[in-house]
């Protein structure tokens, strides 16, 4: 059997990734693919239009770029895994781009016939080692948004566009088809899926707004918590505007997933909402999907307000958000709203805490750099000095930060202090995909530096050979910096605060924790070409940095492994 050029699933595929707007296909190749590779190929030879296919060598390199892509860009891209094998190796990858809010269309495959029908031999590894009871949208179901199999070559366009519709619309996050090699290498009508056009925009009604608005006017002492804001298309700029406006402070807790208000900001307010459980008459929670630890842990007196367009996320085990309020129009959409009502306040009570406000303020900018100046003066490497010298050398080009760092990450935001919208992002879903999403990240906005702050932990989890490749291969330049305790210092903490007399307290055997066997992590970026660095003075730490930067300003990935004292 011959396929008639341009009349199979593979091309079907291309038709829909093409209709539904993907500027990529992030591939990690499988034997499945070999239709789609036909089709690019004759797309490419005939000079018709189809998605940039990126050639990568392991699953969560395919889906962290897509993650990272989809952060900037947030419209959603294909991923195409291989088979079951290839899925489960992506999975945490995908769960990761479900708990970041990122659409994409991940696809992969599985046999129907196992050789046992006429025309194509699928190949017997299928029937040997490759399929799965249930088949691999059984598997993708409990981490993405919408799971099921396409059925027929003739339905396949749509289901792609459907997929990547389902995919951008609030929760917005990842979609997966398993597309059988058989509907791949049947024959196809030519009907294309209609181009997919962006979603439109929920609104939270003027009846819905004005008593909100009136909690606002009516409270002393509110605030707003929110972990991503910033994620929505225009999110940063309405929040800053609203909290202006209303002249209330803004609590980004640990748990936020991207840069949501300018940390230099003087109603930005830190990462806990510990000070106002107690004396907040009124908390705004935008977009934020677990605001209390333990969530039993409620305000003692706070009327609480949720503007979030889903705020009871599916795909979490467990929410507890104490609303006394919904306004679940688009978050942007609301938040400008409520700006829009912003008169008639009551000038003592903003007075009040605008000063309150100004005091915390102020003693947090004293605290950072009081921290500073001892990190300075520390023998060694302090990780505060390691973020306070990334954002003097940072300042003014625009950077955006990727964060895969677990002991660190709170002096990583409180001391680069990234103050502009899609500045920071902090990695999802567990660690190993840092590298990955930071690709994703530069490959959006090629113009901007980008900057991997990761521990030597996560950086030990994360492909780093694949990694590599894909940042030589499409030339994507970054700057990695590895805070390097040589120890897996979270699992070590939780040891000695489970058992803090117990024997391994006594003996001093800490088991799960030690790192200092593994070698000089830059070392492993220098097959690749790229600049490498070593660190183990404060002193050779910002002219490190800088050549660093430097190099990758030119063109070359640069790793500078900092062996930090704590």
């Amino acid at each position: 059997m011959t396929n008639n050029p341009r009349t199979d699933g593979g091309d079907a595929v291309v038709s829909a990734f093409n209709a539904a707007g993907a500027d990529y296909v992030f591939c990690s190749s499988g034997s499945e693919w070999a239709p789609v590779w036909e089709a690019l190929a004759r797309r490419h030879r005939d000079g018709e239009p189809a998605p940039r296919y990126l050639d990568l060598t392991h699953e969560t390199v395919a889906v962290g770029m897509a993650t990272g892509y989809g952060l900037v860009e947030r419209r959603p891209q294909g991923v195409l895994l291989h088979a079951a094998p290839g899925l489960l190796q992506g999975s945490m990858a995908v769960h990761g781009a479900l708990l970041a809010g990122v659409p994409m269309v991940v696809a992969s495959s599985e046999s129907t016939t196992y050789g046992d029908a006429p025309g194509h031999d699928p190949g017997g590894q299928w029937y040997r080692n490759l399929s799965i009871v249930g088949g691999p949208h059984g598997i993708a179901q409990p981490f993405t948004k919408w799971s099921t199999e396409a059925a027929s070559v003739h339905t396949l366009p749509v289901m792609i566009t459907r997929a990547a519709e389902l995919a951008r619309r609030a929760p917005a996050g990842p979609a997966y088809l398993n597309i059988p090699l058989e509907i791949l290498l049947e024959e196809w009508d030519g009907r294309e899926a209609k181009p997919v056009v962006p979603p439109g925009s929920t609104h939270s009604s003027p009846e819905e707004v004005d008593p909100v608005a009136q909690l606002i006017r009516e409270a002393a002492n509110p605030v707003i918590v929110t972990e991503t804001a910033g994620r929505e298309a225009g999110g940063f700029e309405a929040l800053v505007a609203f909290a202006e406006a209303w002249n209330i402070p803004v609590v980004e807790p640990d748990s936020a997933v991207c840069g949501n208000f300018p940390r230099t900001h003087p109603l930005h307010a830190g990462s806990d909402i510990g000070p106002w459980m107690d004396t907040a008459d009124l908390i705004l929670l935008v977009n934020c999907r677990a605001p209390f630890y333990p969530p039993s842990r409620r305000p003692s007196k706070a009327k609480i307000v949720v503007i979030d367009e889903v705020p009871q996320r599916p795909h979490v085990v467990y929410q507890v958000l104490f609303a006394d309020r919904y306004l679940e129009g688009n978050v942007t959409n609301t938040l400008r709203q409520l700006t829009k009502r912003a008169k008639d306040l009551d000038e003592r009570a903003v007075e009040i805490r605008r000063a309150a406000q100004q005091e915390r303020h102020t003693a947090e900018q004293s605290a950072i750099a009081a921290a500073e100046a001892k990190a300075a003066e520390a023998r060694g490497v302090d990780p505060v000095l390691v973020a306070a010298t990334l954002r003097t050398l940072l300042h003014g080009q625009d950077a955006i930060v990727v964060d895969e760092t677990i002991t660190h990450s709170r002096v990583v935001k409180r001391h680069l202090r990234t103050a502009d919208p899609d500045s920071y992002f902090y990695v999802q879903g567990g660690l190993g995909q840092g590298i990955a999403v930071a690709l994703g990240v530069k490959l959006a906005a090629k113009e901007r530096p980008v900057v991997l702050t990761i521990g030597d932990g996560a950086f030990t989890y994360n492909p780093v050979i694949p990694s590599y490749d894909a940042s030589n291969a499409y030339e994507l330049p970054l700057l990695i910096v590895v805070f390097n305790n040589r120890v897996y210092k979270s699992m070590n903490l939780n040891h000695r605060r489970f058992y803090p007399d117990g024997a391994a307290a006594e003996t001093g055997e800490w088991l799960g924790t030690d790192l200092h066997r593994l070698p000089r992590l830059a070392a492993f970026a220098e097959p690749f070409g790229m600049h490498t660095d070593t660190v183990d003075t404060s002193e050779a730490l910002a002219p490190a940095l800088e050549r660093a930067l430097k190099a990758v300003a030119e063109g070359t990935t640069a790793v500078v492994d900092v062996l930090v004292t704590r």
